[in-house]
């Protein structure tokens, strides 16, 4: 059985996410979606929240063989801890390629977990922090996040 960890912030979850896990969920037998934290970034919306609404969502659109978890540790070790067998990571652009093809080498290196890339789609031009911005400035963002999202969002 072939399991995926796919792994984010999701602060908040786009349809550019849903979109790769849409994908994942046809390509991997099970697929776990990890809601980690970026230590970079403040998170607006509380994970538990989040993985609340992500699992609404998942539950509307039918997709039946994914998970959500919460965690807080290193990527590499929530997926060990999952028993999965692969990273999938969403790419919007090269920049994106550049930055994750490091962080797949080290992760392959120190946990023996190979990546698996997934196009963003035709939304993966946006990202969550840019949505937000957006959001907060009064534009109009429905188009990049789902309902149940946008809910809370408002």
């Amino acid at each position: 059985m072939e399991v995926a960890f796919y792994a984010g912030s999701f602060d908040p979850f786009t349809n550019g996410h849903l979109h790769v896990v849409q994908k994942s969920a046809k390509v991997f037998d099970k697929v776990i979606v990890g809601i980690g934290d970026n230590p970079d970034k403040k998170r607006r919306f509380d994970k538990e929240l989040m993985k609340t609404v992500i699992e609404e969502i998942l539950r509307n659109n039918n997709i039946s063989n994914v998970e959500v978890v919460c965690y807080n540790k290193m990527t590499v070790d929530a997926a060990k801890d999952n028993n999965t067998t692969f990273l999938v990571r969403g790419v919007r652009n090269g920049m994106d390629y550049e930055y994750e093809e490091n962080m797949a080498a080290v992760n392959e290196e120190v946990a023996g977990i190979d990546t698996i890339y997934i196009r963003a789609g035709k939304l993966g031009s946006i990202s969550s922090s840019m949505v937000m911005e957006l959001y907060e400035n009064g534009k109009d963002v429905s188009k990049y996040l789902p309902k149940e999202v946008m809910d809370i969002v408002k």
